[in-house]
């Protein structure tokens, strides 16, 4: 029986084939091999499939995509960037920057004169004191698995979120400051908004802040992100603003109008090649 090439199968069968090869080895092994190879693995179509088999996406998806490719990267790196968000290892991963009053510690929702938190999963917070108290995380980017090319030529939007909450008996002043740094640490866009003081008496209902960066400079190789506050009764003990949920999420840029659909039926797209990531992504 005479050996057959497999570049005889049909390009539906190959596509279909690279549908479930993991994606850097298709850009780094398979990609190189040949032409054909090279063409398949380019189309819209293969990265679209890719995207529907993971669930980044599904069906009945209506979202304008800029570039499958990217968008498929994206959203496989795409996590919380921030460890122990939710105060549930206690202060593991979190750079204690002040901890003026009877310092930071760690509570059990609701809390003494609080309330649920929107999500039934959150189940702790970490609470301040009656002196300044701030913590940190410092992201590496290059460490969380984006390389260089992507951050700077994509700049993909990076969302940060955070949720405060006072104790209805005390007010308090809630701070966040959110930076983003190079290599060296310059800082090259930030988020700090004026501290948020909420009175005594309130409702102690969660409020969430969010902030997203987009079209930032090239560069950007860390992130900051520091919180924290004080209570403005100065009472011994841990009456100031309450933090938990925490976040800084990367994730691809949808453009274009929603209603539309991102891209003609498969049987159309015909040759049609997905954008091509910088240097064949430079991946390592």
């Amino acid at each position: 029986m005479a050996l057959v090439s497999i570049n005889e199968l049909p390009e539906s069968i190959l596509l279909e084939v690279f549908t479930h090869i993991p994606a850097r080895q298709l850009l780094l092994r398979c990609r190189p091999v040949c032409s054909l190879w090279r063409d398949l693995i380019d189309l819209v179509t293969l990265w679209k499939r890719k995207c529907l088999r993971e669930g980044f996406i599904t069906e009945e998806w209506d979202q304008p995509v800029a570039d499958w490719k990217i968008f498929f990267f994206l959203c496989s790196l795409r996590r919380n960037l921030l460890r122990n968000p939710c105060a549930e290892e206690d202060m593991k991963s979190w750079q204690i920057d002040c901890n003026g009053g009877d310092e930071w510690k760690v509570e059990s929702l609701p809390g003494d004169h609080g309330t649920d938190f929107p999500d039934s999963k959150v189940k702790k917070y970490f609470v301040t004191s009656y002196e300044m108290c701030l913590k940190s995380q410092l992201v590496d980017l290059k460490a969380e698995g984006y390389w260089e090319e992507l951050l700077d030529t994509v700049r993909p939007e990076i969302v940060v979120k955070d949720w405060f909450a006072a104790r209805a008996d005390c007010g308090c002043t809630y701070h966040i400051r959110v930076q983003l740094a190079s290599a060296d640490y310059i800082v090259l866009a930030s988020f700090e908004p004026p501290p948020v003081t909420v009175d005594q008496w309130n409702s102690a209902k969660w409020t969430e802040v969010s902030h997203t960066f987009s079209d930032y400079p090239p560069g950007v190789r860390h992130i900051l992100f520091q919180h924290g506050g004080q209570d403005t009764q100065f009472w011994a003990g841990w009456y100031g603003p309450r933090v938990t949920n925490s976040s800084i999420v990367i994730g691809p840029k949808v453009t274009g109008d929603p209603a539309r659909s991102p891209a003609q039926p498969e049987h159309t797209q015909g040759r049609e090649r997905a954008a091509r990531l910088p240097s064949s992504l430079h991946l390592h």
